[in-house]
């Protein structure tokens, strides 16, 4: 990460509490591990395998309970950021040389093959498979004057282990799997272990079954061993 890349990322956020955003939303996606090291300060290491990326992901859970009027390719524009359509649907994005924001929200029912118009905002967002359990656990961190949400990191790791079975993309897969077994290996260090479990048992046992088998694949024996232990 690069220091540029990060000064920029605290002025998107800066812009957000000033619009009166930043309650409304959550960063999501690889940038969460940045803030997660300023969180935990000591005890959650990471480690050399975390890598920000040029995602810089926002999570609206409720995007019809959106109030905020705030137009936000507007808010941006003289960063240099500039709006991006992916697809025949016209996916939206705010592209920058150093960062790519993009807006996500949960998929439910029988899911949606078109984006969800954030009118309120002046963009769409992605609707994806189980971002809900992304936001039933969360912290915030206090950044300068403002507050940053993110999910909680033993949410935000078995997140990342359930995605990345998902992934057609090998790199990206393997990347999900380190982050996850860092994040999940360093909170059993820090004594959250029961955490883990709860966070668990609050997948399906589809999931859960596909979820174990993976761990067993990545050689996550000892997290295994936590997530099985009330059935020894």
């Amino acid at each position: 990460m690069e220091k540029s890349q990060y000064s920029l990322c605290l002025e998107v956020l800066r812009r957000f509490h000033k619009a009166g955003l930043i309650h409304e939303t959550m960063l999501i996606g690889s940038w969460t591990t940045v803030f997660y090291k300023m969180y935990f300060k000591n005890w959650l290491r990471l480690s050399k395998f975390v890598l920000v990326t040029r995602d810089l992901d926002f999570l609206i859970d409720r995007p019809r309970k959106n109030r905020k009027i705030v137009n936000i390719p507007h808010l941006l524009e003289d960063l240099g950021f500039i709006v991006s359509f992916k697809g025949s649907k016209g996916y939206m994005s705010l592209v920058h040389p150093d960062l790519i924001i993009e807006f996500l929200t949960p998929e439910r029912g029988k899911g949606l093959d078109h984006p969800v118009p954030l009118l309120n905002l002046g963009m769409n967002a992605t609707a994806l498979r189980f971002l809900d359990f992304l936001s039933k656990d969360t912290i915030q961190l206090t950044v300068e004057s403002f507050v940053v949400t993110l999910p909680h990191p033993a949410r935000f790791a078995v997140h990342k282990l359930i995605v990345a079975q998902r992934r057609t993309n090998k790199d990206k897969a393997q990347k999900d799997n380190r982050v996850a077994l860092d994040i999940l290996n360093d909170l059993i260090d820090g004594g959250q272990a029961g955490l883990i479990r709860s966070v668990y048992e609050d997948i399906s046992p589809r999931w859960r079954k596909k979820t174990e088998e993976a761990l067993r694949n990545l050689d996550g024996i000892r997290i295994l061993d936590v997530l099985n232990e009330d059935d020894r």
